[in-house]
């Protein structure tokens, strides 16, 4: 199975980075590829769509607001993907006030 880290340092504490991207409903608000995302089942599943009208189904898995990272499964897309597994995550940066924010799956 493939596995792939991405990662950006960027300007803001992580406190203030989480603040913006820790939402598991969040994605709109920072990621121009999903315009809309709809929480069901309690905030633990979200509905999310591209820019095509396709949705992607994800299920939250771990969430952990102290440490900052989410966990998520993929449950349903409009690309072929199986046993799909993601964490996001908000890390101290190397300088000071900045974050680095890893996503890896």
């Amino acid at each position: 199975m493939a596995y792939t880290i991405i990662s950006m340092e960027i300007f803001g504490s992580p406190e203030q980075v989480w603040q913006l991207i820790g939402g598991f409903n969040s994605l709109p608000d920072w990621l121009p590829y999903i315009p809309s995302s709809k929480l069901t089942e309690g905030g633990r599943v979200r509905h999310l769509a591209n820019p095509d009208g396709d949705t992607i189904i994800e299920r939250l898995e771990v969430f952990n607001d102290k440490e900052r990272y989410y966990t998520y499964s993929i449950m349903n897309a409009p690309f072929p993907v199986t046993n799909y597994l993601s964490t996001i995550r908000v890390k101290k940066g190397t300088e000071s006030n900045t974050s680095l924010v890893e996503w890896s799956g």
